[in-house]
């Protein structure tokens, strides 16, 4: 039985990108997607004929997560992929762009653990999105990496206060360190997907967080 079968899946963003992939995965898996983000009407419009319902939420606004998970009675996962990017080098940011970033991929991810934990199935987890640039800072990209490494932190945390309730963050821009491979073909695809990931070999226990090693120069 696929592993997302008759499982509801809370994805939090755009309707393109990293989401629209995240919400094709679900359906093909049997799942049912939940469109969020601060603009429906453009999810609906982007997810028509899929199957995939749409709903309001802005992370950064308490009240508005609050709200969907009251329309919410049970999920078993919730992925948050929102993110507001403060690009630029130090000379170039300002409170704002700060404050959006951290509000978005941070202080969001914090807020969805407090309103959801009591919606999660059995077996629920939640999935955040860091990035590469937590472990190596580019030029320009000071603030996302901050944000990112942020990111993580809170992750490790919420694992440690909401166990056994999963929670990862993946980092896209990174490599595959080949820890997995042991594992096969259609396990290491698992990782991929919300819930809880298969133990690679030799550990005791699956990671907190996805972060492989990123590129070095």
């Amino acid at each position: 039985m696929p592993a997302l079968q008759d499982k509801t899946v809370l994805v939090i963003g755009r309707g393109s990108g990293i989401a629209r992939v995240i919400a094709l995965a679900v359906s093909q898996d049997g799942g049912r997607d939940l469109a969020a983000g601060r603009h429906p009407d453009d999810l609906a419009d982007a997810d028509r004929g899929m199957g995939i319902g749409s709903e309001h939420v802005d992370v950064t606004d308490e009240s508005s997560i609050a709200a969907l998970a009251d329309r919410i009675a049970t999920v078993h996962h919730v992925v948050s992929v929102a993110s507001a990017r403060a690009r630029g080098g130090y000379a170039d940011l300002t409170a704002n762009l700060g404050s959006a970033s951290f509000g978005t991929k941070v202080t969001g991810p914090l807020l969805l653990a407090k309103h959801f934990a009591g919606k999660l199935a059995p077996g629920g987890s939640f999935l955040f999105m860091s990035g590469a640039t937590a472990l190596k800072p580019a030029p320009g990209m000071l603030a996302v990496a901050a944000t990112n490494a942020a990111v993580d932190a809170v992750t490790a945390g919420l694992a440690v206060e909401l166990a056994p309730i999963r929670v990862n963050a993946v980092s896209p821009g990174t490599i595959d360190t080949g820890a997995y491979d042991a594992l096969g073909g259609e396990r290491k695809a698992a990782l991929c997907r919300p819930g809880p990931r298969p133990v690679p070999p030799g550990a005791s226990a699956p990671p907190t967080t996805s972060r492989p090693r990123p590129w070095r120069a």
